[in-house]
């Protein structure tokens, strides 16, 4: 944290000689003193009712913001934002990126499921591709027109997606797989048009599983259910997990107040007994 404070910091010196102190928040301020002391490059001094910092030896200040970001001053515009974090603070996660396209992997349910992209008038024959290679995968992004007229299912852990044999007689549609967090471009894509008649979302019941609804609820309002497996009151009291409770209890209670009325059950009794329900239960007796 103190190099990229101190990088976000130098940078603003950048043809610059001179700064208000004002221009730099207390932990940059921070940092700078001490980088004054130790290099001489730069002087605090008082001027009127503030101060500001004078740059004394370009050279040094230029040196160390050029090892902080090595690539600073490139035209890296057309790059991927992790290349451009790595080139600008040696750190892919150092600022805040989204991907522009996202991959979503997903199979048919059952016979004759099919994706259109409308505007450039491309079938995707969901089907037929999950028959002959077991998935299919399809690169998308907010601005698409994919569309199919049945119900998209989103499961949270792999098992689910390998094994469907959980899912309700005569389910019709796609199934897709998230691994975890539903991505920002997923939900962005989701939000932008109707994508499916109803989008059911199959989580963990925990902190996370009910976050990633209140996400995806608020986009989608009633065309996004959360699938109850049967039998869950009997499942949770049998198979609960009570570390994963404790572990994701804050992130319901932030989400809670958000989620509708028809979860009010499966909430309280989580509450009362202290006990979250992972999704591979669904095959559990």
């Amino acid at each position: 944290m103190t190099d990229r404070t101190l990088l976000a910091a130098l940078s603003k010196f950048r043809g610059h000689a001179e700064l208000p102190v004002s221009q730099f928040t207390k932990a940059q301020q921070f940092v700078l003193d001490r980088f004054a002391g130790q290099t001489r490059a730069l002087l605090r001094k008082a001027q009127g009712r503030g101060g500001v910092y004078q740059v004394l030896q370009q050279e040094i200040l230029a040196a160390h913001l050029n090892a902080l970001s090595p690539g600073g001053s490139a035209d890296l515009g057309g790059l991927p934002a992790r290349a451009r974090h790595i080139a600008n603070a040696r750190n892919s996660k150092s600022a805040a990126h989204r991907h522009d396209k996202y991959n979503l992997l997903f199979k048919a349910c059952s016979a004759q499921v099919s994706w259109k992209e409308t505007q450039a008038a491309t079938l995707l024959p969901l089907s037929d591709h999950t028959r002959d290679f077991g998935v299919a995968a399809l690169s998308i992004t907010p601005s698409d027109h994919w569309q199919t007229d049945q119900d998209l299912w989103l499961v949270e852990n792999q098992a689910l997606f390998d094994r469907t044999d959980w899912l309700p007689t005569a389910t019709k549609g796609s199934i897709a797989y998230y691994g975890g967090q539903l991505n920002g471009v997923l939900l962005a894509w989701m939000a932008t048009r109707e994508r499916a008649p109803r989008v059911i979302l199959f989580p963990d019941y925990d902190g996370v599983g009910f976050a990633n609804y209140t996400r995806l609820h608020q986009l989608l309002g009633e065309r996004c259910t959360f699938w109850l497996m049967p039998d869950w009151r009997e499942k949770l009291a049998v198979y609960g997990n009570r570390q994963l409770w404790q572990d994701t209890r804050a992130e319901l209670e932030r989400v809670q107040p958000q989620l509708p009325s028809s979860l009010n059950e499966l909430l309280e009794q989580m509450a009362i007994q202290g006990l979250a329900l992972e999704q591979e239960s669904v095959w559990l007796d």
